[in-house]
């Protein structure tokens, strides 16, 4: 685990898995190419999928084999024989992310063989099927399928470069139909493009800056801020990566920005990334102990901010305070579990178990214990190293 980036929470450039939505938005005009994005295409979540809901909520519980389950049971029923054609790219869709979810990355690869990888072949379009979309035309694949075939050669054969090659090329068709919807003043669908232009970028961000390619963050967090310069999540992004490569004076001139966005905003989130920000500077300063009452701030406004939590608890380490550190990230799994069992603050709990005590696999047990009762199936117990 980078030291650094547990510090700052801020790593995760990228939307979490689960905001490649199958839902259709709310447009009201089809442009003809999105995939499951069209709302004249669907006019009610069972439309989209049988069971939407179930699996939405399912998901929202972080219950992926319950969600696996029911796709394989729709399958072995031939529910989906009977169902429009759109619905088994629909299906596909959820297996592949629970799969992604629950890290079993060789059965997601198996999953994306049924369409043999080819993810512009005649059969997944609408005009392929002119009796079930009669005037319809363009791809019936979901966006987040694209996606997890662009991540797969690293989660499967750590190839990271054919997977960079699948994310650039992503990004390049992404471009494509946001040109194509502007083109024909589809501004709902452009929208939409534009959201999933930023989900790649930051992907992509991701990717390079865990190489600590950060000439190349720079680039791609600019040139999403050139499209919206008042975000103040993606600039404080921006302010992070210049401080990881030494330019202070430009990493305060940034925060400073977010400064005067979130202070015309106001509200907890915003009032919470400035104190982050300004606790980012402290550490960086290494005065720990100002960053800690910066930290204990938006936890007195946000009691499930697991950034703060987790750097709170850092930052006593750091100070040499290894006991009380133990007793926020312990305090916070018991008031909060749903927030705080995240691997970054148990992974970084059980580093200082191993430094404070010696019988610290037998704690680590307990703890490994309780974790596997509360927490949702994409939990990576392994975080826990017994």
């Amino acid at each position: 685990m980078d030291r650094q980036g547990d510090l700052t929470g801020t790593l995760d450039l990228a939307s979490s898995v689960e905001s490649l939505s199958l839902d259709a938005p709310s447009s009201t005009s089809f442009s003809g190419a999105d995939p499951l994005s069209a709302a004249a295409l669907f006019t009610s979540p069972s439309d989209l999928c049988f069971e939407l809901d179930s699996f939405n909520d399912l998901a929202a519980r972080g219950q992926w084999r319950a969600v696996l389950d029911k796709v394989y049971h729709a399958r072995s029923l031939s529910i989906l024989s009977t169902a429009p054609p759109h619905q088994q790219f629909v299906y596909l869709a959820i297996a592949v992310l629970a799969l992604f979810k629950l890290r079993r990355y060789r059965e997601a690869d198996r999953e994306l063989q049924s369409i043999d990888y080819d993810l512009d072949s005649p059969s997944l379009r609408y005009d392929s099927y002119p009796a079930a979309y009669p005037g319809r035309s363009g791809s019936m694949l979901p966006f987040a399928v694209r996606y997890f075939h662009a991540e797969l050669p690293l989660r499967l054969d750590d190839d990271r470069a054919e997977t960079l090659d699948r994310l650039y090329a992503l990004l390049d068709l992404v471009r494509a139909r946001i040109a194509e919807r502007e083109a024909s003043g589809g501004a709902a669908q452009s929208d939409l493009w534009r959201r999933r232009e930023a989900f790649v970028i930051g992907t992509l961000c991701r990717h390079h800056f865990s190489h600590r390619e950060f000439d190349v963050c720079l680039l791609l967090i600019r040139e999403l801020l050139s499209k919206n310069p008042s975000d103040p999540a993606l600039l404080s992004r921006l302010a992070f990566v210049q401080m990881q490569i030494g330019d202070l004076d430009g990493s305060k001139a940034t925060f400073d920005r977010v400064a005067t966005i979130c202070r015309d905003r106001g509200g907890v989130q915003n009032e919470n990334l400035l104190a982050r920000n300004r606790a980012l500077s402290l550490i960086a300063a290494k005065d720990y102990r100002a960053a800690v009452r910066e930290y204990e701030a938006c936890i007195e406004r946000d009691p499930a901010d697991v950034i703060a939590i987790n750097n709170k608890a850092l930052c006593l380490m750091y100070s040499r305070d290894l006991s009380d550190s133990i007793k926020v990230l312990e305090g916070a799994l018991e008031r909060v579990p749903t927030a705080a069992v995240n691997e970054t603050a148990v992974v970084n709990l059980c580093s200082m178990y191993e430094l404070a005590y010696a019988n610290h696999v037998d704690v680590k047990k307990s703890l490994s214990t309780w974790i596997a009762r509360v927490a949702p199936d994409d939990f990576d117990s392994s975080c826990t190293r017994v």
